[in-house]
């Protein structure tokens, strides 16, 4: 194995659109990994190679890439950065030993950078920061450095000051050396002069960034202020410290695009970010496990990806001990048996065998197990077991539909495939209306999801806005209705009588029934039978076939007939007693009401609070924080299906929002017209 003292496991993260992707191509060009640096929007680069990603110009999936730098071998996990495709991030963040979040040097730092941050501090992940995009048109340093402080709460150690920005952006003061890196037309480093302009600035921010360093370690800071200054191995120390203890975040600026800043980003991740046995221990569902190769062997499955040629290939973090090729393994999380065969390790696509056994850290690919979803974890003996990582809830939910009838089954068939590949889609049958349901992050999720199932099992799907499960209920009640049914053709007839008080119940409650019956005038056996039957009708609905709820009935009469009457005729009699009940009461619509927390810029909560309005939401508050309110509000499920694209559009791209069932509210009389105007369409149709 190789030094694992040197050997760094890290991911990318950052908001979609800050260039991830780009400062990960750079890296492998650096390395000699690559010889020609593609770019996201030509869909050339190596890590976004699935259509979908390539249609899109943006990474829909965890990126994998591994390559040598300085003899070190480093693991690099790109991860997607849009929401819709960020639900299992940490599961990525468990499989690194540290993180290096890319911030856009012109739009600074987004709502979704500080989501992102505030997992990567949750997870306790030392991290560094890369400044991208410092060549770009409205490229702003001062912006996007304020905002690591300002906004995410960071204390940041500037190491290497900007020479130039936008088309002017031509090299970096190293601010450990104190010499300026200048950079060439294909992005090598010269060493060059200080421009006198910009000196007294660096010297400023250098004394800034050694006193951060200082107030990190004790002893530092005693002998810096007896001194006022520190040598270079010992600031080198205080940084490291710092890294390790999350106080300190060191940083990085870049022009990915032009291949300017590459071997700044390599040379911190190697110097600063952890090793694996740097890693505090692993918790386990029982008992912890050290992150060491002396250990029992553990690896965590992080990601599952679906290859053309070699079919499912798992992907996993050695947590401890040493993986080794053609081993016996156990599925601790399920206890079934795997054979691992050859050690895989991936860049984009491309894969190659590892060279022989892999320690803590390795990112590994393993071909055709056959029962170990994402999430398990594979040992030699099942003693440690991972606890799994949190994920996001989903937030929309569409239906599909086969193109051509009698298709469900394909069409189900086909969509359970990606489930196995990404844990944050959920896949149902909705057992009142037989939709088959798709649950996911938002509707580019599902959208993309749906693209990728057409193209690789040939199955035509139609997506479709699910319906809103609206319920409905007794405003007023009804006291002394029969339900009677008698047939008689021949032989032996039908008949039930039955005699029932109903009456509303409050929101919540339920569905009760009372037997009143005295004296037996309904036989015992077909008491139960007129219960089914009121349920049943129930169920089916009245007004616009959505399920009663909320009443109870009292079943205090009834005839029968000792030859003629039956369970089915009593539970006819009690289907027939409610509907008549529903004609002499009063039925009202139910729509579901979900509980909406929107986080946006401040800027934006104005149009935020008048656009949940006029979904007849109703605001219950709201919090601002560094910049970034936080709206509550209650609003109509049905008002919310396509909410996402919305505040998308609303917020430019910088708004997310999740939501959870409420409670059900009386629907208001124009909108109630609306939808049993819609049912008895379907059912004319029909």
């Amino acid at each position: 194995m190789a030094d694992l003292k040197n050997q760094r496991t890290y991911a990318l993260v950052g908001h979609g659109g800050s260039g991830k992707t780009s400062v990960a191509e750079m890296l492998l060009f650096k390395t000699g990994v690559i010889n020609r640096l593609g770019k996201v929007e030509e869909g050339s680069t190596v890590l976004d190679y699935e259509p979908e990603e390539i249609k899109r110009r943006g990474s829909t999936q965890p990126g994998l890439a591994n390559y040598t730098w300085k003899k070190n071998d480093h693991f690099l996990i790109d991860t997607p950065g849009d929401s819709n495709f960020a639900g299992d991030l940490s599961y990525s963040l468990t499989a690194a030993d540290g993180a290096v979040l890319v911030i856009d040097a012109v739009d600074g730092v987004k709502p979704l950078t500080r989501k992102v941050w505030a997992l990567v501090k949750e997870m306790e992940l030392p991290a560094m920061i890369v400044i991208n995009k410092m060549d770009r048109d409205r490229a702003d340093f001062d912006l996007a450095f304020g905002g690591i402080s300002e906004a995410l709460g960071a204390r940041p150690a500037l190491l290497y000051y900007p020479i130039g920005s936008r088309e002017e952006f031509k090299g970096v003061v190293d601010m450990l050396s104190g010499k300026a890196l200048m950079f060439a037309a294909d992005g090598e480093v010269t060493e060059g002069e200080i421009p006198a302009d910009i000196a007294d600035e660096v010297e400023a921010i250098r004394e800034a960034m050694i006193e951060n360093v200082a107030e990190s370690d004790e002893e530092l800071m005693e002998k810096y202020l007896e001194e006022g200054e520190l040598t270079p191995d010992e600031i080198t120390q205080g940084l490291k410290a710092g890294v390790a203890s999350g106080e300190l975040v060191p940083v990085v600026v870049a022009a990915a695009l032009n291949n300017q800043g590459g071997q700044m980003i390599l040379d911190t991740v190697q110097n600063l970010l952890p090793s694996p046995l740097d890693h505090k221990p692993w918790q386990g569902e029982e008992g912890e496990r050290a992150s060491s190769p002396d250990e029992p062997l553990a690896c965590f499955v992080f990601k599952t990806m679906a290859d053309p040629f070699a079919g499912q290939l798992t992907v996993v973090r050695v947590l401890s001990g040493e993986l080794k090729p053609d081993s016996q393994l156990l599925n601790a999380s399920n206890g079934e048996k795997e054979r691992v065969g050859q050690l895989l390790l991936v860049t984009g696509k491309e894969q190659a065998k590892a060279s022989g056994p892999m320690g803590p850290g390795s990112i590994v690919t393993l071909a055709k197990l056959k029962s170990t979803p994402t999430g398990s974890t594979l040992v030699e003996k099942d003693e440690f077991k991972l606890a799994r990582p949190a994920i996001a809830p989903q937030l929309i939910t569409f239906a599909l539909a086969p193109k051509e009838k009698g298709d469900e089954d394909k069409v189900y068939s086909a969509v359970a495939k990606l489930l196995d590949e990404d844990i944050t889609l959920t896949l149902s049958r909705d057992e009142e209306t037989g939709d088959i349901l798709l649950s996911g992050m938002g509707q580019n999720h599902i959208e993309v999801s749906v693209e990728k199932a057409r193209r690789r099992y040939k199955v035509d799907i139609v997506l479709k806005t699910p319906k809103v499960p609206y319920r409905e209920t007794f405003k007023v009640g009804a006291r002394e209705v029969q339900g009677r049914h008698k047939k008689q053709s021949g032989g032996r007839g039908q008949f039930g009588d039955c005699w029932i008080h109903l009456e509303p119940r409050l929101s919540g409650e339920g569905y009760e029934f009372e037997d009143a019956i005295v004296g037996g005038s309904i036989p015992r056996q077909f008491i139960p039978a007129v219960d089914k039957g009121v349920q049943e009708a129930a169920a089916r609905g009245v007004l616009a076939g959505f399920p009663v709820i909320d009443f109870k009935v009292t079943l205090y009469d009834g005839s029968y007939h000792t030859v003629d009457s039956s369970e089915m005729a009593f539970k006819v009699a009690g289907s027939l007693a409610f509907k008549k009940a529903c004609e002499k009461g009063k039925l009202v619509l139910l729509e579901p009401i979900m509980l909406v927390t929107v986080a946006v810029p401040d800027a934006y909560m104005g149009d935020v609070i008048g656009d949940l309005s006029s979904r007849r939401g109703k605001v219950l508050g709201s919090d601002s924080k560094a910049g970034l309110t936080e709206v509550r509000a209650n609003v109509p499920m049905s008002e919310m299906l396509k909410y996402a694209p919305d505040l998308n559009s609303m917020t430019a791209g910088q708004g997310t929002f999740f939501m959870e069932f409420s409670s059900y509210e009386e629907c208001p009389p124009q909108e109630a017209e609306k939808v049993i105007a819609a049912h008895r369409k379907v059912e004319e149709a029909s």
